[in-house]
């Protein structure tokens, strides 16, 4: 277990002083962050303009180094989630730093080209889709030695439902899930501190969640009726530390006012995350619950977008995301990021009440 705990604070000093390295380096070289022209009601939003963006580069920097940091001081020859990296834990690292580097790019053309949309909508889908395909193929390779492979064939929910899918029709379920997990964050990425403290909680569920699921695995000799069928959760708690420590770090210069913004190179990355943790932890479904804000912003542009082309023009909110909508209604915006953090907690505390809920009722 000093491997969780080396992993989120490793993380956590990384992003805490690295963000300020990182953002002294972007200024001395005008990175900053195109705003976009929205129109009259935004003063807030124009006084961001010059902030420096891609500060998901420290966060990507932090995570890898929490969770080296934290097999270092296991040491080799410890248990499993200790010793060696395993499969489970470098696949949600490869799929984190490869949204990353999409969103990278994405960030780039922002501050270089001054264009505040960043990549082609198809440039940046294809590289969401190539990224996501090549987690899902690889994720339903490399099984352990009682033949469990790192993703399952089935959907599940707390644990797989029976519900199964095939080798193709999984891999396109990943990829929908990595989709909308990596655009849920991107869409709640428009305050300081919103999507950074969202995802803090979100990532601590999931330390809870391997945590217990390693404590009660099927592969102990004295495993139970309920125990969990996942690879490698204990490894896969110790990224979610990571997640956690580097996200706690660079809220610290996150929160407003920002000294820096995430960008897309954070986005991505973290929600790309999220639904990799899902995904190996075969928690998909419950991830509606524990990322409960990402899905009601996400909903909110979806159900403006619908209502307007129904319409004929009219409107659900005054602007989608919905964080924009209580902007326009004269709520400030740290009162906007705490309430949506209060929701946002409210869903964890659902989520995992709902985790083990389940346990007690099955054992």
């Amino acid at each position: 277990m000093i491997s969780i705990l080396v992993a989120g604070a490793v993380s956590l000093v990384v992003a805490l002083f690295g963000t300020p390295w990182l953002i002294r380096i972007l200024r001395k070289q005008g990175y900053a962050q195109a705003i976009r022209d929205v129109g009259e009601g935004y003063p807030d939003h124009e006084a961001k303009r010059g902030t420096p963006s891609m500060g998901g580069v420290v966060i990507i920097a932090a995570v890898l180094a929490g969770y080296a940091a934290a097999h270092v001081v296991a040491g080799l020859s410890d248990p499993p989630g200790g010793g060696e990296p395993t499969v489970s834990g470098l696949l949600v690292l490869g799929l984190m730093t490869g949204l990353g580097f999409v969103g990278f790019l994405d960030d780039y053309i922002k501050i270089f080209k001054q264009r505040s949309l960043g990549l082609r909508a198809r440039t940046k889908l294809a590289g969401q889709t190539a990224t996501a395909l090549a987690f899902g193929i690889l994720a339903l390779r490399f099984p352990d030695v009682d033949g469990v492979h790192p993703a399952s064939t089935e959907i599940s929910f707390i644990r797989d439902t029976g519900l199964g899918l095939g080798a193709v029709l999984t891999v396109v379920w990943i990829y929908l899930m990595v989709a909308a997990a990596s655009n849920g964050v991107n869409l709640t990425d428009g305050l300081d501190g919103l999507a950074t403290g969202a995802s803090v909680m979100t990532f601590a569920s999931y330390v809870l969640i391997g945590v217990w699921q390693f404590g009660n695995n099927c592969a102990a000799p004295d495993a139970g009726t309920g125990c969990y069928e996942v690879r490698d959760p204990l490894d896969l708690a110790v990224v979610a530390a990571a997640l956690m420590g580097a996200c706690f770090g660079f809220l610290w210069w996150n929160a407003s006012p920002a000294r820096i913004f995430m960008g897309d190179t954070g986005s991505l990355a973290l929600g790309g995350a999220l639904a990799g943790l899902a995904v190996l932890t075969r928690t998909e479904l419950l991830l509606v619950l524990l990322g409960g804000l990402f899905v009601l912003i996400t909903l909110s542009v979806v159900l403006q977008v619908g209502w307007f082309k129904l319409s004929g023009g009219r409107r659900l909110f005054r602007m989608a995301p919905l964080q924009h909508h209580f902007e326009l209604a004269g709520w400030g915006e740290v009162t906007i990021v705490i309430r949506f953090w209060i929701v946002a907690g409210l869903f964890v505390a659902a989520g995992l009440g709902t985790f083990y809920a389940e346990w007690v009722s099955g054992s």
